[in-house]
């Protein structure tokens, strides 16, 4: 029997009453929430739904940083490169910066806590050579070496938050005051937000879940002078930056960082950096400030009798899922933006909550909910993308944002998200709790974060989109629903603890010098040989883009004699070489039509071994290469954009260098526009198409059952396991 009631948290507002029931009873909410520019209505008390209320720790208090501006929140910022042509150079601090956004600190003295660097040698300039304007908001350094680059790193104020900002612009809400950030490392900012939060939680009984949006530091979002973004890291911290943290940090760890720790050369230490020992030390200060704070405020929550839920976003920064001190905060929940199945899987697998929350795509803006636009398509590719990880780890509930006055002029949107909420109900129910089908070994994806960074390998700014990325986004995609564990591991990992033993597989895909492919990591030979005797002994490596890359001894795939190809970079023209393809039907290809999606395909890459299988070359290089090392195997693929023909791809590569492809039709579906799981806990079997095509496959109970399965567009079926 379909669930039609329930697991849905529903955006309302003023103004919608009867609408809103209407709403409620189609989409079979039992949640109701407010959004960032909404207000809850008055007839709550007739919807008979838990009340969700969003809460902003560091700005629901605008009176406070307007009477405290020495204790709103900072960042570093660093100049652009400006080449010197004389023996003095003037740089303008605020060049490509919105003025609106942030405001050059001049209350801290900048030659103690700023920073001027000749980047062609990479020296600090002694500060004794620069001057600061205060009212040109200039730094002049003199005595400059001609043709020399020079940028200054500086702190300056954050005068308007980045997501209210960015909800401002977006919609444009005219004069609407700007709202700015505080500090809650300020002694006094800190026992405000208690005593304000305390106050909050007084005045507002009727609200059943506090929804933390979210606690203390927004991630990097720094807008250009044309408001446009800029710079957007999901994963910064540079908001949590202050010289009284910097300070605390020197008094913890018994050493000063420097602003160039944090600025990384205008890097920001983004995630496809290897983070410096100083990096990893200012995020661990950081999580440890943040968690024991988001704790307090976590027992106020629950002194009131109300649940306390974060959301995945906004000023997450130190509220680490995946990091040691985040279970400590006692949190209830987790509710986060679903862009994808990768990111569906980020939220899912969070441990220590209670439960956790899909917010789906389209949000309720206007950007897509005007005339001509087609929220209805978006919000299909957004379930079909969920539904696969769903099917591995369902989410809790689901629920939308934004403004429901916009959704309900669409009658097609609010059909679909009526079908979309029954159907993720019925399947939630029938998982029962249970874990579907999956093969006895588990699959390792491999880099410099590990654990830290689940679901969340290279990304930018999570489910969006970015050139020389989505080759490897890809591979998470299509891990984040296949019917394998999955496991994040760090080098580090690798050299202190070694392989685990149910370990099966391990995956390095990434660009050459990034985090994710490992860069200067795959010199240290207690690493590499612990991964090549892994293989050797029978494992499974599977290297895409530029897996274990990094120049060295004549080699720069470091692990080319397990891949059988290496990438060439120059030095080895003199070779002649003779390529081709001489495997072409080989197994982890079959039922894959056409030549395979490389994405931004790695060029240049080149054999290395006289038994290296190589299954399909693209513009003379190799794309994907198949290779042998001891009892173990390999696979070389150039790059892997999701879709469900590399997805299969992928699939049948983990299965045959686990020496596995036997047990590979094992609930399995040959069509590779379709997948199937199976949760023999309950005894249900479902089989989907994540196609807008008809489909028709063969689900394989085992390889001698079997049953074909007509499927419509994005359609599923039900079978009963003892059934088949």
């Amino acid at each position: 029997m379909m669930a039609s009631h329930g697991r849905l948290t529903l955006p309302i507002e003023s103004g919608m009453d009867e609408k809103l029931k209407e709403i409620m009873r189609r989409w079979g909410a039992d949640a109701v929430r407010n959004s960032d520019g909404t207000s809850l209505p008055d007839c709550l008390e007739e919807l008979g739904a838990k009340v969700y209320s969003t809460y902003f720790p560091t700005r629901n208090d605008q009176e406070w940083p307007k009477k405290h501006p020495d204790q709103i929140q900072q960042l570093y910022l660093m100049t652009p490169h400006t080449t010197a042509v004389a023996e003095t150079l003037e740089i303008d601090l605020m060049h490509g910066y919105f003025k609106e956004q942030v405001m050059v600190d001049k209350d801290h003295d900048p030659k103690v806590w700023w920073e001027v660097i000749d980047r062609t040698t990479g020296q600090v300039v002694d500060p004794t050579t620069w001057d600061f304007d205060a009212d040109k908001e200039t730094v002049t350094i003199r005595g400059t070496k001609k043709f020399h680059s020079y940028t200054v790193s500086f702190l300056v104020w954050q005068i308007w938050d980045s997501t209210q900002m960015y909800n401002h612009l977006t919609n444009d809400w005219g004069d609407k005051p700007h709202e700015i950030p505080y500090d809650a490392r300020q002694p006094e900012t800190r026992a405000h937000i208690i005593k304000v939060m305390k106050r909050w939680l007084n005045d507002n009984p009727h609200v059943d879940v506090v929804r933390f949006t979210t606690f203390f530091y927004h991630f990097t979002n720094i807008f250009n002078q044309h408001a446009k973004e800029k710079l957007i890291d999901w994963f910064g911290y540079s908001t949590t930056i202050s010289p009284l943290a910097l300070e605390q940090f020197e008094q913890e760890y018994g050493y000063k960082l420097r602003p160039e720790d944090l600025v990384d050369q205008g890097y920001h230490n983004t995630p496809f950096r290897n983070p410096s020992p100083q990096y990893r030390d200012w995020m661990d200060f950081q999580q440890k400030f943040v968690c024991e704070l988001v704790r307090e405020l976590v027992e106020l929550t629950h002194q009131e009798g109300k649940e306390a839920m974060m959301f995945l976003g906004d000023n997450w920064i130190g509220t680490e899922p995946y990091g040691e001190f985040f279970e400590a905060t006692g949190l209830d929940a987790v509710v986060g933006s679903v862009g994808n199945g990768a990111t569906l899987r980020m939220i899912s697998d969070i441990p220590g909550v209670k439960y956790t929350e899909g917010r789906f795509l389209p949000y309720f803006f206007p950007d897509t909910f005007h005339e001509g636009g087609d929220p209805t398509t978006e919000a299909i590719d957004n379930w079909l993308q969920a539904r696969r990880a769903i099917l591995r780890k369902p989410v809790d509930r689901i629920g939308y944002g934004g403004y429901l006055s916009l959704a309900v002029q669409f009658p097609d949107f609010v059909e679909c998200v009526e079908n979309i909420s029954n159907e993720f109900r019925t399947i939630y129910d029938r998982i029962g709790g249970t874990k579907a089908y999956t093969p006895k070994f588990k699959v390792a994806v491999l880099n410099a974060w590990g654990k830290l960074r689940s679901w969340q390998t290279a990304m930018v700014a999570h489910a969006l989109w970015y050139k020389k990325i989505y080759s490897y986004v890809g591979v998470i995609e299509a891990l984040s629903g296949m019917a394998v564990d999955v496991e994040f591991i760090s080098f580090d990992d690798v050299k202190e603890k070694g392989i685990p033993s149910d370990i099966g597989v391990i995956i390095n895909a990434g660009d050459a010098g990034t985090a994710w492919s490992g860069h200067d990591y795959w010199v240290d030979e207690d690493i590499i040989c612990k991964l090549k005797e892994f293989v050797y002994n029978g494992g499974g490596f599977i290297g895409i883009g530029e897996p274990s890359a990094y120049q060295h001894q004549g080699r720069f795939f470091q692990m080319g004699d397990v891949l059988g190809v290496d990438k060439e970079v120059g030095y080895t023209l003199s070779y002649t070489k003779y390529d081709q393809e001489n495997t072409a039907d080989h197994f982890i290809m079959k039922g894959i039509t056409g030549p395979v999606d490389c994405g931004e395909k790695i060029e240049f890459i080149r054999s290395v071994s006289e038994q290296t299988q190589i299954v399909q070359m693209q513009r003379g290089d190799i794309a994907v290469a198949a290779n042998e090392f001891g009892k173990g195997r390999s696979v070389y693929i150039a790059g892997l954009p999701y879709s469900p023909e590399n997805a299969r791809l992928l699939l049948r590569s983990i299965y045959w260098t686990a020496g596995a492809e036997n047990d590979l039709k094992t609930w399995y579906c040959d069509n590779p526009q379709t997948e199937c799981a199976a949760y023999l806990e309950t005894g249900w079997v479902i089989v989907i198409n994540n196609s807008l095509e008809p489909q028709t496959t063969m689900l394989y109970k085992d390889v001698n059952t079997s049953v074909e399965v007509s499927l419509e567009a994005g359609g599923h079926r039900w079978f009963r396991v003892d059934e088949l």
